[in-house]
């Protein structure tokens, strides 16, 4: 080939090289800009604002701004490269079909980054029947990229009204694939409709639902969740009791391979004080969910916990790991109804098809459920219900009727009476012995200290309250630690000191995933509050210069993986007392002795996952003495969160080797 021809060649690939980048990079179209100015153009497309294949975040939000009636982002040589762009109100935007909005990679390093976000907006279309928002979830997964968070959402509508939502694709975020919350406190989102939409492959949910009135959820998709909890195909979770859920409505949708559940109403934040919920759910399926399919898990009592009414009608749920069905709320306080729904092999790995689980703060019964006609295929119909009663909880207001399908296809119909639901889910008769609580009750440290050892700090979970004794003038220190659980995002541990006169002495912090030495000087002399807040994640205060206990503030102590030797002081008459265990939930237990104070076990457990009481009963009143409570993993179920609840007892708990703290005069 000659030079001239080889000369030629170069030339006209350059030319064509010249010619595709003319063609990616598009220049603004000023005549079109200045006519939607104008008011004269009502609908114009993306690229007449210009076009980047490297980043067009200026163009496409300079497009939304413009304030166009209806923006038509339209395809390109390649996708829209963007950063977090913001909608505005009154404004219709089409994505052209194949038209791809790419979150651009290497950034979004903000936990709350989100690829398009609607606050406090109003009157807006997003439509994109073949159109997908797509983030980057494994980048945000690595720590070595990124701050962990579970807030990077492919699409964000925060206090928003009159909403539409059809066709798209949302993939691959580093948070929901849609999140509905407020962006102003008080402000619900109102009038959503999210149609035809698929979300696959997010990292924490599908859709969540913090708070939203009159909200259409249809013919949409939720598939292939995974990587930080709760990782379901769609979480109905308000934050506080101003928020809502009223008037929401999921048709025809389907929730598919999710990491844990399908559908999970986790409203306890709601209470009396709440709008009441009205949500249904119409022809929805769960099919192969890695936890339970439909949940309904409402805290506190009759007298604190949110009314309302839930009906699932045509729905089923199919090969879910978890139980097909789980009810977690007051009999007397909320309903749930399920109408000619079905179950097919599911719970592979629970206790039943449908659980019912009592709540642990209250003693009011657990229940408030009908079943219409609700078919279950499964090869374990002799106790199709099962009951994990956390505190001798009755079960109460369940009734309807089941059709038990075994694996032959033959029929059985239940009626669900009373004598049926006692065998099916038995109540744990407990003695009740009631908490005692620290008011008023002088504490100092015990003159006779145990048996030296080395203590074993226990690890807890998200919140932990401790005391502990100084003098005024003394020196007082201990160190934090914060570990991650799994994947859940963390930030610095607040650890905040009150003396005994009520007032905060010393505010201090722990950073994630790390250690600090706290330290303050006593200002007078008595008991001092310690609380640390570790979230979702564990964490531990150890090494305390001075006589401390940990207490649960009234309520039960949250353990993590501990496995050690807790001691405990039996005030000097005590006749009765006990001391109650269990584990966070089905399939998670703990093995737990209890040793008396001449070293005799007393009593042990293992893979207890509900409640279990040892009930104490002496026969002289005791002279004031230390008891041993060892907990450790369990042979068989999983071991990660459990509780431990002293009743008839002051409820502090020192690890074995450490001074304690024991009322005053004992």
């Amino acid at each position: 080939m000659s030079i001239s021809c080889r000369t030629a060649i170069a030339a006209l690939a350059f030319a064509l090289a010249s010619c595709s980048l003319a063609l990616a990079q598009l220049a603004p179209d000023q005549a079109t800009i200045a006519a939607v100015a104008a008011g004269t153009l009502k609908e114009a497309k993306a690229s007449a604002w210009g076009f980047d294949p490297e980043d067009s975040t200026a163009q496409l939000q300079a497009a939304i701004n413009s304030g166009v009636p209806k923006l038509i982002v339209d395809t390109m040589t390649g996708p829209w490269i963007v950063m977090p762009l913001t909608l505005v109100s009154n404004q219709e935007i089409t994505f052209e079909e194949g038209v791809e909005l790419l979150a651009r990679r290497g950034e979004y390093h903000d936990s709350n980054a989100t690829l398009m976000t609607a606050s406090n907006a109003e009157n807006i279309i997003l439509s994109g029947y073949g159109a997908t928002f797509r983030m980057w979830r494994e980048d945000y997964d690595n720590a070595e990229l990124y701050t962990h968070a579970e807030w990077r959402h492919a699409l964000s509508i925060r206090s928003s009204s009159n909403i539409k939502v059809l066709g798209l694709t949302f993939a691959d975020s580093g948070g929901d694939g849609i999140y509905l919350g407020t962006a102003t406190a008080g402000v619900t989102n109102k009038n959503v409709e999210i149609r035809d939409v698929t979300c696959i492959r997010n990292y924490r949910q599908g859709i969540s639902v913090i708070t939203a009135e009159d909200l259409l959820i249809e013919n949409t998709v939720m598939r292939d969740t995974a990587g930080t909890p709760p990782m379901a195909g769609i979480d109905f979770e308000p934050n506080n009791p101003g928020e809502r859920l009223v008037n929401c409505v999921m048709r025809n949708c389907l929730t598919e391979n999710n990491r844990t559940y399908g559908y999970v109403l986790a409203i306890s934040p709601l209470n009396a004080t709440s709008e009441p919920i009205s949500m249904r759910f119409e022809n929805c399926r769960s099919v192969n969910d890695g936890g339970m399919g439909f949940t309904y898990a409402a805290g506190g009592s009759i007298e604190t916990a949110v009314g309302g009414m839930v009906e699932f009608v045509d729905c089923s749920v199919e090969g879910s790991v978890g139980a097909g069905i789980a009810v977690i709320k007051p009999a007397r306080q909320g309903f749930v109804r399920f109408v000619d729904c079905s179950l097919v092999n599911t719970g592979q790995k629970d206790i039943a098809p449908i659980v019912f689980r009592s709540g642990r703060d209250t003693d009011d019964a657990c229940g408030g459920a009908e079943f219409v006609n609700l078919r279950v295929t499964d090869t374990r119909l002799d106790k199709p219900m099962a009951y994990l009663d956390y505190g001798g909880v009755a079960i109460d207001r369940v009734s309807g009727d089941l059709v038990l399908i075994d694996p032959q296809g033959e029929e059985t119909r239940v009626t669900l009476t009373p004598e049926i639901l006692a065998r099916w889910m038995p109540q744990i008769n407990l003695r009740d012995i009631p908490r005692l609580g620290l008011e008023g009750l002088a504490l100092q440290p015990l003159a006779t200290q145990p048996e030296d050892a080395t203590p074993v700090w226990p690890w807890q979970r998200r919140v932990g309250q401790y005391l502990v004794y100084a003098a005024a003038g003394d020196q007082v220190s201990f160190r934090g630690d914060l570990a991650q659980v799994g994947t859940y995002a963390g930030v610095e541990m607040p650890v905040t000191i009150t003396a005994p006169s009520g007032e905060v002495v010393h505010r201090a912090s722990v950073p994630f995933q790390g250690e600090a030495t706290v330290g303050f000087t006593a200002p007078e002399t008595g008991v001092y509050t310690v609380i640390a807040d570790g979230g979702g994640n564990k964490m531990r205060l150890s090494d305390w210069s001075h006589p401390m206990a940990l207490t649960g503030g009234g309520k039960e102590l949250r353990f993590m993986q501990f496995a050690g030797e807790l001691q405990f002081y039996v005030p000097e008459g005590t006749t009765t007392f006990g001391v109650r265990v269990w584990g966070e939930g089905v399939g998670e237990g703990v093995q737990a002795t209890l040793i008396n104070p001449v070293g005799e076990v007393v009593g042990s457990v293992d893979d207890q996952v509900q409640t279990y009481q040892f009930e104490i009963e002496l026969e002289e009143p005791s002279p004031g003495a230390v008891w041993t409570l060892r907990t450790a993993r369990p042979g068989h179920t999983t071991w990660e969160d459990f509780y431990v609840d002293l009743r008839g007892i002051p409820p502090l708990l020192t690890p074995r080797g450490a001074a304690l703290l024991a009322p005053a005069g004992n």
